[in-house]
């Protein structure tokens, strides 16, 4: 399914923060989002995951307006923001394992699922770690993880490989 953004912008008090942003992202490719520091990449990001309301223009995907029905537009849409905000007393695996609850992904299946992206990114031995004693890098892994868990049409990663090591960052690519 394509992304397609008409003349998207973005105004917050005092600043416009994305002006008149049009792009299309056709399904099954890889799209680099590129622009200097303040430019509105994530503002742009949060639009399209639909965390933040569009100011104006249009966001579709498959060829919908995703404010047509926002609720499933978020559901098959994967995200990892900028910064990694967890619940850091949790367990990468309790993390997981929250995200599939809140998900309402099936137990079994989500347990076969979590156990192997876990092993994707190298994060199965420090699965019952607390999220606290994480590096940058894993808490951005478990976040990927997180995003992939209920395998979205649609994965919005913002600065993705910021703390990954090199064999992580392989893996993404």
């Amino acid at each position: 399914m394509t992304l397609e953004l008409r003349n998207v912008s973005k105004r917050f008090p005092g600043v416009l923060a994305v002006d008149d942003v049009s792009f299309s992202a056709p399904a099954g490719e890889i799209t680099g989002y590129l622009g200097q520091n303040g430019s509105g990449k994530s503002t742009t990001m949060k639009m399209i995951a639909g965390l933040i309301e569009i100011g104006s223009g249009e966001i579709l995907f498959g060829g919908e307006s995703i404010r047509r029905d926002l609720m499933a537009h978020k559901q098959r849409t994967g995200y990892v923001p900028e910064e990694p905000h967890l619940y850091a007393h949790l367990s990468g695996l309790e993390y997981l394992t929250m995200v599939a609850q809140l998900r309402a992904l099936p137990v079994k299946g989500s347990a076969e699922r979590i156990d192997g992206l876990l092993r994707l990114l190298s994060l199965h031995s420090d699965r019952d770690a607390p999220i606290s004693a994480y590096s940058k890098g894993m808490r951005q892994k478990i976040l990927l993880a997180g995003a992939l868990l209920h395998d979205p049409d649609l994965l919005l990663l913002d600065e993705p490989f910021s703390g990954l090591d090199v064999p992580s960052a392989l893996v993404l690519r």
